[in-house]
């Protein structure tokens, strides 16, 4: 996957933060199921009560939230750089193999690098078009987003 893709602000949704932790924590953060767990849901939406990654190109990444009843979502890692990039779709179960969804299809890309003492945090969600972002939007996606991002940012900051 290059590092470079073209961001279309009626399609794709970016969050950046600063995290005053060095890499090595937020990529753990990001990357250990014990850490998503903490802080992938916004905690008055519900909980992560299971998690599985296998963080490898073609890896599985599969999470189940309590909301009312169980929501699983499961998607497929495209590209691993440790430290550096991470990006997954929903659009793909583990091993590429084509997914059967009922739910808006995203793929998410994570961008990392060192700033100063912290991490500067890039989060992208790219959609197929815009009327599945408005629709996501609408939902309460891109709300439970913002929550979710700056949760796993005090996660990372207190494993220091």
């Amino acid at each position: 996957m290059s590092k470079r893709f073209e961001i279309n602000p009626k399609t794709d949704f970016v969050l950046e933060r600063f995290i005053d932790a060095p890499r090595s924590l937020v990529w753990e953060a990001l990357t250990k199921p014990e850490h998503l767990r903490q802080w992938y849901m916004p905690k008055a939406w519900g909980a992560v009560y299971a998690c599985e990654m296998d963080v490898r190109p073609g890896g599985m990444f599969s999470l189940s939230t309590a909301v009312d009843q169980e929501v699983p979502h499961l998607g497929c890692f495209l590209d691993v750089v440790p430290m550096e990039r991470l990006a997954w779709t929903s659009m793909l179960f583990p091993g590429y193999r084509p997914a059967v969804f009922d739910d808006i299809p995203i793929t998410a890309i994570v961008t990392m690098e060192t700033a100063g003492t912290g991490t500067r945090y890039v989060f992208t969600a790219l959609h197929r078009n815009e009327a599945d972002f408005e629709e996501n939007k609408a939902s309460g996606w891109q709300e439970g987003t913002e929550i979710a991002v700056d949760q796993f940012v005090a996660h990372a900051t207190s494993l220091k």
